[in-house]
């Protein structure tokens, strides 16, 4: 590793500290690996063109879910500290902007976005 500045780890063996820090990133994060939400972005994120009465379903599922979870506690701080959309740690975007930890992409901005595809798409296949 040269002169790189790195963090020692045995017998003069370094480790990078873009490398450190993944590696602290990964051992942060762990909770991650143990959520009961793994493999299910469906209850999680919303559709697009979700209608209201949808959402109250879907999550509701997932607060389901979220309450049985041991790592809600850390889910819902990650969330909430990365401004996350979709639903975390048994709260919806909604909840954690009115706690003070809106989404740093509001939710009318994805709407535009939504609305300008879909008229792309209409106009690509017409």
């Amino acid at each position: 590793m040269g002169n790189s500045p790195g963090i020692e780890r045995k017998e003069g063996e370094t480790m990078s500290i873009a490398a450190a820090n993944t590696y602290v990133d990964w051992q942060t994060q762990a909770w991650m690996t143990d959520g009961l939400c793994a493999g299910r972005s469906d209850l999680f994120f919303a559709p697009f063109a979700e209608r209201p009465e949808a959402r109250v379903r879907r999550e509701s599922k997932a607060r389901g879910l979220c309450e049985a979870c041991a790592s809600t506690v850390e889910c819902r701080a990650y969330a909430r500290d990365n401004r996350e959309l979709g639903f975390w740690g048994a709260e919806s975007e909604s909840e954690r902007a009115t706690a003070g930890f809106a989404p740093t992409t509001p939710i009318i901005g994805r709407r535009q976005v939504a609305a300008r595809r879909a008229a792309a798409a209409l106009a690509e296949a017409g």
